[in-house]
């Protein structure tokens, strides 16, 4: 605010000496507080549209398999808990998901609108390509026909396939346990490796950067400042403890 008043009187006076400077000061308030306006909008906007896209494509995503069981509408109305969503988001939510379950539903479409609302911001997109796959894989199992849904979904958000996979992968190892004695299987490693998204021949330099990324990325606090809902606050929180987990995995195995 300060700023903005000393910059505005600044370029006020090199006009109009102090009546000038005034003026533009009272100007670059009246910018500042219009910019800050313009920002909380957009902010809205995002959340809204993340919450309204989320639910239509998963309505598309659980009818992938020609039919939507109650065990599926159950697990989306477990989100509406679970996201703590309001009155009217969960009936917003609702009719979301209804839509996404009709014949005539362009799933490409919502995909593309997503990306436009959400503009194109890899770490949303990717916590929202996140939800589906924990949707459809409550049983800690996803099936062909919803693993190919899924990859559509993925490339519809501008992501490639290598991210269904990390997720995947991530949803494994929260079902998971060691194997026999506590030690490490070799499934679990793997999926650690992707959820890195590194190779098993990376450097523990290599290693260690790839984690730091991942976590800067998947910040809740630098998420929720780019427009992910409040609400989901508590998954990405999760998803830093996955990727940690992971970490710790690889480093246990490498000792």
């Amino acid at each position: 605010m300060l700023f903005a008043i000393i910059i505005g009187g600044l370029i006020g006076y090199q006009f109009g000496r102090f009546p000038g400077f005034i003026m533009g000061a009272v100007a670059g308030v009246l910018v500042l507080n219009f910019l800050k306006s313009r920002l909380r909008k957009g902010l809205q906007d995002i959340q809204s549209g993340f919450l309204d896209s989320m639910f239509a494509v998963m309505g598309a995503l659980c009818k992938a398999d020609g039919v939507v069981t109650r065990d599926e509408i159950d697990v989306a109305e477990a989100l509406f808990d679970k996201f703590r969503l309001s009155g009217s988001q969960r009936e917003s939510a609702k009719a979301a998901f209804e839509l996404g379950k009709t014949e005539g539903f362009d799933l490409d479409a919502e995909l593309a609108n997503f990306r436009r609302v959400s503009r194109g911001q890899p770490a949303l997109l990717q916590m929202f390509l996140q939800v589906q796959v924990s949707a459809v894989a409550a049983d800690g199992k996803i099936h062909p026909k919803e693993h190919e849904m899924l990859v559509r979904i993925a490339r519809g958000l501008g992501l490639p396939e290598a991210q269904v996979e990390q997720l995947e992968a991530m949803l494994r190892g929260t079902h998971t346990g060691a194997g026999p004695g506590g030690a490490t299987t070799t499934q679990q490693l793997d999926d650690a490796y992707k959820v890195l998204g590194v190779s098993p021949e990376a450097s523990d330099t290599d290693l260690k950067r790839a984690y730091r990324k991942q976590m800067s990325e998947n910040h809740p606090d630098k998420l929720a400042g780019r427009g992910l809902p409040e609400s989901m606050r508590e998954m990405a929180e999760q998803k830093t403890r996955d990727i940690t987990h992971a970490y710790d995995v690889i480093k246990d195995a490498r000792k």
